[in-house]
């Protein structure tokens, strides 16, 4: 059975549509009690992907901001369900996808450490075995005491990375997080990947890194308004990426 397997999956979201102009009381009460309120829209954020990464597989999401890329990791995470197809994942699944999510601002560095755990399946035991390389790895030491409403950004994604990768998951997802790392702790980071990939767990990147995803990832796909417009080897994925952002050349004389 392979890793992750999507199988014709949409998402769609509700958009409210603002209207402009004056709006009056007796307009208000007119829409609430006619059912003509505010509009809203639906936004196509995923539309049929259809998607197999294998057991062991690095791959790369690329596409333009607003394509639907960080909707599909929420989807593979379980953060979101799908409006139609199916998700499925084997093992378990680790996704740093913001910056301290999960992460309850009042808690301390500690407290979050253990809630993150235990949400992910661990037990307090194996918590606390992993939890001073946690710390370690995160740098955080003299703060990892205090609420998390004091970090820095850059603090938030150490923890929230050093999290990710000691549950021991047998999937993880990565949201472009590493962008805001500093460079010592990026390169930490990806070096506890590749550590990662050596050992044959599947990792999906979703980001703008087109040199990472060429250089780093097994295979590609490129999303485009929600569509899955190229899938195969990171270069000609990239390539149809590259290609899709040039201005269009063609005009009427």
């Amino acid at each position: 059975m392979p890793a992750i397997l999507l199988d014709n999956v949409s998402k769609r979201f509700r958009k409210v549509v603002l209207r402009t102009g004056y709006t009056t009381l007796k307009t208000s009460l007119t829409r609430r009690f006619t059912g003509t309120g505010t509009p809203v829209e639906h936004v196509e954020a995923l539309q049929g992907v259809t998607l197999t990464v294998p057991r062991g597989a690095t791959v790369g999401i690329v596409g333009r901001n607003g394509s639907g890329k960080s909707t599909l990791i929420r989807l593979i995470a379980g953060i979101y369900r799908p409006d139609t197809g199916h998700v499925t994942t084997e093992g378990r699944v680790s996704a740093l996808i913001e910056l301290g999510a999960g992460f309850h601002p009042e808690f301390t560095g500690r407290e979050n450490v253990f809630i993150s755990g235990i949400i992910v399946g661990l037990s307090k035991k194996q918590i606390r075995e992993r939890f001073d390389e946690i710390v370690r790895f995160a740098g955080l030491e003299d703060f990892i005491d205090s609420p998390v409403r004091t970090y820095s950004s850059g603090m938030y994604m150490r923890l929230g990375f050093s999290v990710a990768v000691h549950v021991d998951p047998d999937v993880l997802l990565v949201d472009e997080v590493l962008a805001v790392g500093d460079e010592s702790f990026v390169r930490k980071g990806l070096e506890k990947m590749y550590e990662f990939k050596r050992q044959g767990k599947t990792i999906v990147v979703a980001g703008h890194d087109l040199a990472l995803v060429e250089r780093w990832c097994d295979a590609a796909i490129l999303l485009d308004k929600g569509r899955v417009t190229a899938d195969g080897s990171p270069s000609d994925v990239v390539a149809a990426y590259r290609a899709s952002m040039e201005p269009d050349q063609t005009y009427l004389g």
